[in-house]
């Protein structure tokens, strides 16, 4: 049991910075799925040509929300509009710090009257659980925490599996034994399963279209074997740990901004309430980016592509700052797509003895800490930041999604991405000695896939590059 406060951990390290770059965390795992169904290549394919099955069962957190102030509690905290949110419905939830930066980013559902529940990153969900708890509220949480963080990681209280791909609704009616539910994006409705009521939600990942399946963690494997027995005619494919965190470099959703809460003195109650073992205190900070000013690492909405769901119809923390930023110069979220050449460069590096090798590039995912931040330079200045690297087989590219300033933001500007750390590295296990490499990348749209951009047209988030308002 933890002893003392994020607040005192960060007083006695003297700079979050130095505490974060130097965690000995790693990126996050996907844990209760094997690494690799078929391969990961195959995977990523069938989300585009055929048809795949997402497990999310374990690696995100749910928090349950209930009781008469649990719309009120919400909306005080969320940033985009609540005024037309309604049972059966779901949404991004993003709250941010009194100076208008981003704290997390999850899923919110309206399940039923006073019932709630949000999916996702922990940030977000103990954000939640502390107003829940400090601030007056006639509300009840109950945090179902991640598997990685449990010391009984199967036995969850939902399962939860997403459907997704070309053929995605072939295989949902045959599941089904008739049409699928006939709902908008991002609402929901109950179907049955092998004999198993199921909450169904419609919704799209990867530019294809699909439904996420959830409910009671006793019925998931009845749920799953019966998926997966229906989708063999069409060639469903069981995505594994490695692809599954490659996706978002397709559909162009960013997973991982830094909470925005380790510096202020509104914040102090907050860094008081967390405790110096849990995510905050364990969240590393990798890449070529470096600051000594941990609030370089803050990022607003319209940073992640969320800015045009800020909705000022109610209060809500941060409100006053987002007002002032709003009309400010904002930074644009893109797609790079790194020069195949300079990219084989760096992993050849690997093969030359003599010469300190470039950091080491995993596939299909090359990320190495909870929260990347890469380098981005123009004319030899940084003119904005990565925040999440990988391959794409699909696409035959290492792609990066990133922010950058507007001037050079627009599709088939050429920039240079600075991978690896500086001085040799960082002392994150996961660093190798190794030397910084610049590597050439031309500005894409984001999402990048061509099918994600014609999906997503009008369906909120990630046609805008935000959420569903």
């Amino acid at each position: 049991m933890s002893r003392r406060s994020l607040e005192v951990l960060l007083q006695d390290c003297g700079n979050p910075v130095e505490l974060l770059r130097n965690q000995i965390t790693g990126p996050n795992v996907y844990p209760g799925v094997p690494p690799e169904f078929t391969n990961w290549r195959d995977e990523q394919a069938a989300w585009q040509n055929t048809c795949v099955l997402f497990n999310q069962s374990y690696h995100m957190a749910d928090l349950a929300v209930e009781g008469p102030d649990a719309l009120r509690l919400l909306s005080n905290l969320g940033i985009n509009s609540f005024a037309h949110f309604a049972i059966d419905k779901a949404k991004q939830f993003i709250p941010c710090s009194p100076d208008g930066y981003v704290i997390g980013d999850v899923i919110l559902f309206y399940l039923a009257e006073n019932t709630f529940n949000l999916v996702g990153r922990i940030p977000a969900l103990n954000w939640v659980r502390f107003h829940a708890e400090t601030g007056g509220y006639d509300v009840k949480t109950e945090l179902d925490e991640r598997s990685a963080a449990r010391p009984d990681p199967f036995n969850r209280k939902s399962y939860r599996f997403q459907v997704q791909g070309p053929n995605a609704m072939k295989v949902i009616e045959k599941v089904l034994g008739g049409p699928a539910p006939d709902i908008k994006f991002f609402n929901m409705a109950p179907v049955e399963i092998a004999g198993r009521k199921v909450r169904a939600l419609r919704h799209g990942m990867a530019g294809q279209p699909g439904f996420e399946f959830f409910g009671p963690w006793a019925d998931g494997e009845a749920v799953r074997e019966a998926i997966v027995a229906a989708g063999e005619e069409f060639g469903l494919l069981q995505v594994g740990g490695r692809a599954y965190s490659s996706n978002t470099l397709e559909s162009g959703w960013i997973p991982s901004p830094l909470p925005a809460i380790y510096t202020g003195e509104k914040m102090r109650a907050y860094r008081e309430w967390l405790p110096d073992d849990g995510y905050e205190a364990k969240a590393s900070i990798g890449g070529s980016f470096a600051s000594d000013d941990i609030e370089d690492y803050y990022l607003t909405p319209w940073d992640l592509g969320y800015g045009h769901v800020v909705k000022f119809d109610h209060d809500f923390i941060g409100r006053e700052a987002l007002e002032k930023k709003a009309g400010e110069p904002h930074r644009k979220k893109v797609t790079l797509a790194l020069e195949n050449e300079d990219v084989m460069r760096a992993i050849a590096s690997q093969f030359e003895k003599g010469e300190v090798r470039a950091k080491f590039m995993e596939f299909p995912s090359a990320v190495y800490s909870m929260h990347p931040f890469d380098k981005v330079t123009a004319g030899g200045k940084t003119v904005g930041l990565s925040t999440w690297i990988g391959y794409s087989s699909n696409e035959r590219r290492m792609l990066t999604l990133a922010i950058l300033d507007a001037e050079y933001a627009e599709p088939g500007t050429e920039v240079i991405f600075v991978w690896g750390e500086e001085g040799g590295g960082t002392a994150k296990p996961t660093v190798e000695p190794h030397a910084q490499k610049e590597i050439r990348a031309v500005v894409s749209p984001v999402p990048y896939a061509e099918a994600a951009r014609k999906v997503y047209v009008g369906k909120g988030w990630r046609a805008e590059g935000g959420p569903v308002s």
